[in-house]
């Protein structure tokens, strides 16, 4: 049976990555949301709209009555986190309440979240992390998110499913939360700079437990939760399966550079990186790169978030596990493929 997706937030790195996979699958067709648009090809067409815009929004969405399944992946970035419940609460609903109406064959709504349901962000939590912990004080976006779906379903006949992944691995660019495209470009131009990679973060992070999401992985997980009946209305955490320190593979993203390491050094890279613009055009031209501007390369605020968790950061994962998904993702390769990736893309030296 023929499906069609509603992927919100299409141009992130995880919509970008689960709108990639919904391709390669026979029985998929895709629409993607977002405020940039996209080119459309025969399976997957895109439409531009301001989902903060209830009316556009509804308007926009009105003719989409082949919906079958939603998976919303938007994120609206605000100073405080107080700040983020109004906006990103308010997406969601005005999709739902445009959708809903007109999809008579609506299944699925997939919401994705992160670790900051646990409270992740506030400082030290409960690890590893459980689908069936106890919440925390608000304000938080994820929550309200979730605990708006649960009323919305009751009595409907669609399911909603709740996706949380560790920190997620990608080379979707422009985004704000790309880990590894922090890393790539740090990594080049301290190589430029004839420099040692130090780890910026606090000295308390560099030994501490980390996991991380496979991009890839997580569009699989994330179909997977939306599409099999045990699953429904449930959380899953998915992350890679394995877990690692950054005193153990620092080194070695510093070797798969031909970098040399030094001591950690704590700095802020929004601070050291902020003048590094002229130099990082000056790469660009040298190694022959595609002609991304430093701010779609560039997500210093969320490395500097990262680097600074001086505390074990990881979930468990076992549940999706009990539930029928098995797939691993080994990191420290995952690492150095999405690096691969970055190079065959011209986005960072080869």
């Amino acid at each position: 049976m023929q499906k069609t997706a509603l992927v919100v937030g299409a141009n992130g790195v995880i919509a970008t990555n689960l709108i990639n996979h919904l391709l390669e699958l026979d029985d998929w067709n895709v629409i993607g949301l977002s405020r940039r648009g996209g080119k459309d090809t025969e399976k997957l067409k895109y439409l531009a709209v301001d989902l903060l815009d209830a009316k556009q929004t509804i308007d926009k969405l009105s003719g989409l009555k082949e919906v079958t399944h939603v998976f919303y992946a938007a994120f609206q970035n605000r100073p405080t986190w107080a700040e983020l419940v109004t906006p990103n609460l308010s997406m969601l609903i005005n999709v739902v309440e445009a959708i809903e109406p007109v999809a008579t064959n609506l299944q699925h709504i997939s919401l994705m979240q992160g670790y900051k349901v646990y409270g992740a962000h506030l400082g030290p939590f409960k690890t590893p992390a459980k689908e069936s912990d106890g919440g925390h004080m608000p304000p938080e976006f994820n929550v309200d998110q979730q605990q708006y779906l649960e009323k919305k379903q009751k009595n409907k006949h669609w399911t909603w499913s709740a996706i949380r992944p560790s920190v997620v691995a990608g080379t979707a660019l422009g985004n704000p939360m790309n880990l590894v495209l922090v890393i790539a470009v740090y990594a080049s131009i301290t190589k430029e700079l004839g420099l040692p990679l130090r780890f910026p973060g606090k000295p308390g992070a560099y030994d501490k437990l980390m996991e991380m999401t496979d991009a890839g992985l997580l569009a699989k997980a994330t179909i997977w939760a939306a599409t099999t009946d045990q699953c429904a209305n449930q959380a899953f955490n998915i992350t890679n399966g394995d877990l690692f320190r950054w005193n153990d593979l620092w080194p070695k993203i510093a070797r798969y550079f031909s970098l040399e390491t030094a001591p950690p050094l704590q700095m802020l890279l929004q601070t050291v990186m902020a003048d590094k613009e002229p130099l990082w055009n000056g790469i660009q031209k040298k190694y022959g790169l595609n002609k991304h501007s430093y701010q779609e390369v560039s997500s210093w605020a969320f490395g500097d978030g990262v680097f600074s968790w001086d505390y074990d950061f990881i979930g468990d994962g076992t549940k999706a596990r009990r539930f029928g998904f098995y797939e691993f993702v080994e990191t420290e390769e995952m690492f150095y493929r999405l690096f691969d990736e970055l190079k065959a893309k011209k986005v960072i030296p080869a």
